[in-house]
């Protein structure tokens, strides 16, 4: 095994060490998606709030950036209820993710953003959120808004996930 590079990642004061092998061709597209959850015990855990502080993927070189989904569905409709548009953006994430060929282990970071955001709404975003990722929950940022995209959406959800190398 060559090593191209070594990249050393300090993230809340854990310092995490990648080498990069000069792999390439089929060996390059073999390579298995790698994700370490870093949850630094000097940061409060987050677990129990459906997200982690730091997520390192390695074994892919391609990233996609997914959208914000809001809570309409396919005919654009939107609820007028928070948990039934939370539920559907959650659903729709997921049909973009399938759409890149992802499935939710490979997204890395989200971004949620919530229209007058109160800490009781969080048990059901964190609920949906461990719907879909269960044990892999990715990083996350919280961001109260007082307003989206379109009338009356009250949630959206924007993700970066991390592709597996196609074949050559």
């Amino acid at each position: 095994m060559s090593i191209n590079s070594i990249n050393i990642l300090t993230i809340a004061g854990i310092v995490m060490t990648n080498l990069l092998t000069g792999a390439s061709g089929a060996n390059a597209a073999d390579s298995a998606l790698q994700t370490t959850i870093v949850n630094s015990a000097q940061l409060y855990d987050p677990t129990s709030s459906g997200y982690s502080h730091a997520v390192v993927a390695t074994g892919f070189t391609h990233i996609a950036y997914i959208a914000g989904q809001g809570g309409e569905d396919k005919t654009g409709a939107l609820s007028t209820q928070f948990e039934q548009q939370l539920k559907q953006a959650y659903r729709n994430l997921h049909s973009a993710l399938v759409s890149v060929n992802a499935t939710p282990a490979q997204v890395t970071k989200i971004t949620t953003y919530v229209v007058d955001y109160d800490p009781s709404m969080l048990v059901l975003m964190t609920r949906y959120a461990k719907q879909l990722f269960g044990d892999t929950l990715p990083a996350q940022t919280l961001v109260p808004v007082s307003r989206l995209a379109l009338d009356g959406m009250l949630f959206e959800v924007d993700a970066v996930a991390v592709l597996r190398v196609p074949a050559q």
